[in-house]
């Protein structure tokens, strides 16, 4: 594990980051002449596997008759031409959302990940964990739910993004007032987590730990 929250996960809350304010050097793929029947994206000539585009990324696609023109989870590769889409869903074990069936489709894949994977290792320096603190007494794989930080990791995602955005727009005011925003929002959801670790694979915690504490739950 090297993310605690997905590019879907930041859809739901900013879609204009995958479409008119995506950073352009983060885009791992886009094309032409793609076609969408339902679920299923095929786009002759891409190979979506080479380009390391997996699960849980989002797809900008617009077809020429604007029957499709937003932003779509990315559900599974299936073929390196070939994924399986849907419309966000409110839940991600929801069954899949069919799009419309659409012809002379463009593409676009940006990510996140290098992002997400910075506040990964901010997180798990603030929580002691390894891989972040290297001789921490937790490693990741020892919380029994990570769940629990997959808002606060969003939340300090598009802070850091909406920072970045500031020193590059002409909107600079605005985005800098967003970034301070989603900076304020982290620092409350971080301060709200409680995350228990596991270190028998039981199932039962041995220690839970908030923002800012660390409580022994059994010898």
């Amino acid at each position: 594990m090297n993310s605690f929250s997905n590019d879907v996960d930041i859809l739901k809350y900013e879609p204009i980051l995958f479409g008119d304010l995506h950073f352009a050097g983060q885009e791992l793929i886009s094309g032409i002449g793609a076609n969408v029947s339902g679920s299923v994206l095929n786009a002759p000539g891409a190979n979506f596997m080479n380009n390391q585009i997996i699960a849980g990324m989002v797809v900008n696609l617009r077809s020429e008759d604007s029957l499709i023109d937003d932003c779509y989870e990315i559900i599974s590769i299936d073929s390196a031409a070939q994924l399986t889409v849907s419309i966000m869903r409110a839940d991600g074990q929801a069954e899949i959302i069919p799009l419309k069936d659409a012809e002379d489709v463009s593409y676009k894949i940006c990510t996140y990940q290098a992002q997400s994977n910075e506040i990964f290792l901010q997180l798990t320096q603030h929580f002691g964990l390894r891989p972040g603190v290297s001789d921490g007494q937790y490693s990741v794989d020892d919380i029994l739910d990570v769940s629990v930080l997959r808002q606060v990791s969003v939340y300090g995602i598009l802070s850091g993004v909406y920072a970045t955005l500031s020193g590059k727009s002409d909107d600079k005011e605005n985005y800098w007032k967003k970034s301070q925003y989603y900076r304020g929002l982290y620092e409350k959801a971080l301060q709200r987590c409680r995350i228990s670790f596991d270190l028998g694979d039981d199932g039962i915690a041995d220690s839970v730990r908030s923002g800012s504490s660390v409580r022994l739950m059994r010898d």
